[in-house]
């Protein structure tokens, strides 16, 4: 099996509790490519920190717009 085959898949959510019984859901995908002189668990490491510091971004920034208004 080559790297192109091997594929790694990480998709996270969260759900952001907006008051008065509202909320806003988050979710994000990414899959990519097994990279050279990867094993598996690298690469499903390397994808889930990146999905992971991503969510945490647009949660924050979701957050921020909440409460400016």
């Amino acid at each position: 099996m080559n790297n192109e085959d091997t594929k790694v898949r990480v998709a996270l959510g969260y759900t952001l509790n907006l008051g008065n019984f509202q909320s806003l859901r988050i979710d994000l995908e990414v899959s990519d490519n097994k990279r050279e002189g990867e094993n598996t668990n690298d690469a499903f490491e390397r994808v889930y920190k990146f999905v992971e510091d991503k969510l945490a971004d647009k949660v924050k920034e979701a957050s921020a717009e909440v409460e400016a208004k």
